[in-house]
């Protein structure tokens, strides 16, 4: 790394050959004019919008809570390379370690040792790895392959749909294979002009609906959102949602777009994370900046998922016709989702046992008043899971505890059935708002235990909600 000194100038050249790329890019029809305006804009100083990172991270989490290191993508590791402040530049990537003041689930995950030693079996602690600038290179890549295919599938398709509501589905299809192979020969973002080209005056009917209808597909440059970004590691799916939820409320006109896919079973990647598209640009100018968020044990599984589909990417892209390979690497990956969910959901489990005493305790002393202890304790978001679903839930909780299925074991004084029902319903939201919901049927947790066997059966309950 460059001395502090050396930094911005180091940047400002890096920024110089950035952009003579994008002219090159542009000269040689690679991209258009819209496109070079765009990234002209991501690319020109640099240091600037890095610095604009810098401070979202700060206003989102304060200070850090531990030295600035150096970070290897390819080891995904924070290396013994302590960095400052002045060091900091895009060109490097850098992990550091903050605490997220608004976390709900705060101080309620300890293992109790011998004698007056805690151990944290969940923490506040979030793990912040702020990525370098996107490669140019990549970025135009991106933007000129997999982005601009979809591009094109979309306006094909949009137009197909717009005319075989009115005219015959032959004459939508024409139009349709018309535009593929128009926009495949070169680089093409402006859809509505070279559409109505194509369709020439046999459809002028539809062509205010159709100019509509295109002009709300995302161009392929503007589908780019990741030349900024972060990925925030936390223990909790609560924790990351927390997170989400102060950032929308501290920067509701920066809010470019919000994921949430940490409950999707359907999701052909395997990922379960959520993903915050804000703008730090100023003056008119989107610059977007990718947050992901990310809980800490499925990271690594995410790691080797992303080696298997870059090995993935390899072989498609060299055109081979080993179809086969493919196929295993997304099976091998669709393992690595199943373990990664898996791993988390036993965490989860052992926090249900954890929980279940300070539960007890609170509700039996607290005589019918407000849990106080339990004030953070996360709320259901219906957002996720219906209040219906919710509803569905909890009955069949208070039949279980009625019927004895689940009861409270080795209670300090005789529970009334009330306070057991309002335990175990306690435990019943902290699951639904943790626990990662999972597909296969074949696989249980551990059930020994009654905090297992109660785990076991409201992810069950979740299975046939997602069934239906």
């Amino acid at each position: 790394m460059p001395p502090a000194k050396d930094v911005v100038a180091t940047t400002k050249l890096h920024d110089e050959e950035n952009l003579e790329y994008l002219d090159n890019a542009l000269k040689s029809g690679r991209i258009d004019e819209a496109t070079h305006k765009y990234l002209t804009n991501l690319y020109s100083d640099s240091m600037n919008w890095f610095r604009e990172v810098f401070m979202s991270i700060g206003k989102c989490f304060g200070a850090p809570k531990a030295a600035v290191h150096v970070y290897d993508y390819e080891k995904d590791t924070a290396l013994h390379t302590p960095i400052t402040i002045p060091d900091i530049n895009p060109l490097e990537p850098y992990v550091v370690n903050h605490r997220l003041d608004a976390d709900p689930m705060r101080n309620q995950f300890f293992v109790s040792t011998q004698g007056h030693k805690i151990d944290l079996a969940v923490s506040s602690i979030v793990t912040v790895i702020v990525g370098a600038q996107k490669s140019v290179s990549r970025a135009v890549d991106k933007i000129t392959g997999k982005y601009y295919k979809d591009y094109i599938n979309e306006v094909a398709q949009t137009a197909y749909n717009v005319i075989s509501k009115t005219e015959r589905v032959a004459a939508a299809q024409a139009v349709h294979d018309k535009i593929v192979e128009v926009f495949s020969k070169s680089f093409i973002t402006d859809a509505s002009s070279t559409v109505l080209g194509i369709i020439g005056c046999r459809h002028q009917k539809i062509a205010a609906n159709l100019v509509r209808a295109l002009d709300k597909i995302r161009t392929p440059y503007a589908r780019l959102e990741d030349v900024w970004r972060i990925k925030c590691l936390f223990d909790l799916v609560p924790q990351a949602r927390t997170f989400i939820e102060r950032i929308s409320k501290m920067w509701p006109d920066k809010i470019i777009a919000v994921r949430d896919k940490f409950f999707d079973i359907t999701n052909p990647r395997g990922y379960r994370d959520a993903k915050l598209i804000i703008n730090i640009g100023r003056d008119g100018k989107i610059i977007p900046m990718e947050i992901i968020c990310q809980v800490r044990t499925f990271f690594e599984y995410e790691h080797r998922t992303n080696m298997a589909y870059e090995k993935a990417r390899g072989v498609e892209n060299k055109k081979s016709k080993k179809a086969n390979t493919v196929a295993s690497v997304s099976m091998h990956t669709e393992s690595l989702h199943i373990e990664g969910v898996k791993t988390y959901n036993l965490m989860i489990c052992d926090c249900v046992e954890g929980l279940f005493d300070r539960i007890g305790w609170n509700i039996l002393y607290s005589d019918g008043n407000e849990d106080m202890l339990f004030e953070g304790f996360p709320k259901i978001f219906t957002v996720y899971y219906p209040q219906k679903i919710v509803d569905i839930i909890m009955r069949k909780v208070d039949t279980a505890v009625e019927n004895e299925v689940f009861y409270v074991e080795n209670a300090p004084a005789k529970l009334t059935r009330d306070q057991e029902i309002r335990i175990f319903r306690w435990m019943a939201r902290f699951i639904l708002v943790a626990a990662m919901p999972y597909s296969h049927a074949d696989w249980n947790v551990k059930t020994d235990t009654m905090a297992g066997k109660f785990f076991e059966f409201i992810m069950k309950e979740l299975q046939r909600y997602y069934k239906k």
